[in-house]
C-alpha cells in the first residue's frame, strides 16, 4: 500500500477508533493508533484464521479493530495503575 497510504488508513481508522471508544486523541495520535492498530488486527487475524486480504476496507476495518482493542488495553493499564 506505501507510506502515505498506511498513514492515511491509519488517522482514518485511528479516529474511528476513537468515536467508538470515545478516546479524546489528536491527530498524531490517531495516525499511530491506526498504523499500531492494523498491526495489532493482522497479527490477531493471521494467527487465528491463516491471514486476510479484503483491499483498502478490510485493511481499514482490521484497523479499527486493532486500535480499539489497543485502547482497551491502555485503558485497562490505567484502572490498575490508579486503582
Amino acid at each position: 500500500m506505501g507510506w502515505i497510504g498506511a498513514i492515511i488508513i491509519g488517522g482514518l481508522a485511528g479516529w474511528i477508533a476513537e468515536k467508538i471508544m470515545k478516546f479524546d486523541t489528536g491527530l498524531l495520535m490517531n495516525i499511530i493508533l491506526g498504523i499500531a492498530g492494523s498491526i495489532v488486527g493482522n497479527l490477531l487475524l493471521g494467527t487465528l484464521f491463516g491471514g486476510f486480504s479484503g483491499g483498502i476496507i478490510g485493511q481499514l476495518v482490521i484497523a479499527v479493530i486493532g486500535a480499539c482493542i489497543l485502547i482497551f488495553g491502555y485503558r485497562a493499564l490505567q484502572g490498575r495503575s490508579t486503582g
